[in-house]
């Protein structure tokens, strides 16, 4: 059962509890932003096999952001998990325009083989159809090169935490399926590399496949309010830092729409200002709000992603229409402290 079918105020401004829209601003023909960067880099999400579509987007963003230090990758990488998907992944990839350096989170795509007896007979009546789920997780990490869901890297110095589910909960809980399960392991060293880069005043880019509740488009309709089991400490976590930016996929909204980027601030963190949470939009296909708690597709080629430009005193967060070569809208960001 797969969930699509179940289921600024300036960046420093007080929402306690809660979070602040920020104004949509339309960007520069050029996506300029003022000034070299620091570095750049680009995010997209939800692949889904849509190889065309990806290959476009690898072909803008060569244009556009020749210098990108790298891609982050927000999951749904596939359209089901199963090792020749990713093999595909892997040539179009190869084919290029290849990034430098591509940071890939897992999404809840990855891990639906066991809905199918074979590629090409639907059953999910027999699930999981003999895929154990440790054979899930093995393809994804034969694919993105290591040995657990989450990673640090880094973007022209700019590091990068890669975060991502550590059950497919499905297998633990007849009841549950696409819901995210993060290990103590996980939080714990989430908590230290945010403590150690807040230390040496970077920013930290953060991606996660599934948003947190309340937060960017589509997150306050009931089909993306229940993504995480522990969403309380993660959002304790982030909260703690105004320079961190969470970048979520999953939902596949509109980068049109208002709440495409929205700080959100967490109550007992000491942080007023909260942090940058950001939806990245989707390679294959968009959705919005249908108005009735559920949502509609977007009409057209659909094929969004993001640039990020890091400065010395702020980030700038540019939406981009791969399809037809265009900039949405942008905004940006102060930093609490200079890089």
């Amino acid at each position: 059962m797969e969930r699509r079918s179940l289921l600024s105020a300036t960046a420093g401004a007080l929402a306690l509890g809660g979070l602040t829209q920020a104004p949509a601003v339309a960007a520069p023909a050029r996506g300029g932003g003022g000034g070299r960067p620091v570095t750049t880099f680009n995010v997209i999400s939800d692949i889904q096999g849509d190889l065309a579509d990806l290959t476009q987007a690898l072909k803008d963003i060569k244009t556009v952001n020749p210098h990108s230090a790298g891609l982050a990758v927000a999951g749904d990488i596939t359209p089901r998990g199963y090792d020749f998907e990713y093999a595909e992944v892997r040539k179009a990839l190869d084919q290029g325009p290849k990034p430098r350096e591509i940071a890939w989170a897992i999404g809840n795509h990855e891990f639906y083989v066991p809905k199918w007896a074979d590629p090409d007979t639907l059953a999910q009546d027999t699930w999981p159809n003999g895929t154990t789920e440790d054979s899930l997780f093995r393809s994804f990490y034969r694919f993105a090169g290591r040995s657990r869901t989450y990673a640090e890297t880094t973007f022209g110095g700019i590091p990068v935490l890669t975060l991502g589910t550590e059950r497919y909960m499905k297998y633990h809980d007849h009841s549950l399926w696409d819901e995210v399960w993060l290990s103590e392991a996980q939080f714990q060293w989430l908590e230290e590399r945010l403590r150690y880069w807040s230390r040496r005043r970077k920013p930290v880019m953060v991606i996660s496949h599934h948003p947190l509740p309340d937060t960017v488009s589509g997150t306050r309709n009931k089909l993306y309010m229940s993504d995480y089991l522990q969403p309380d400490r993660l959002l304790g976590l982030l909260g703690r830092h105004r320079d961190v930016f969470l970048f979520t996929g999953h939902t596949h909204w509109d980068l049109t729409l208002s709440d495409w980027y929205v700080r959100r601030t967490v109550l007992g963190t000491a942080n007023l200002d909260g942090f940058s949470v950001i939806n990245t939009g989707a390679v294959q296909t968009g959705f919005a709000d249908n108005g009735q708690g559920g949502e509609v597709t977007v009409p057209g080629r659909f094929n969004q992603g993001l640039q990020v430009d890091v400065h010395r005193d702020r980030v700038i967060i540019k939406a981009r229409d791969f399809a037809t070569g265009t900039w949405l809208k942008q905004i940006s960001v102060p930093l609490a402290t200079r890089i």
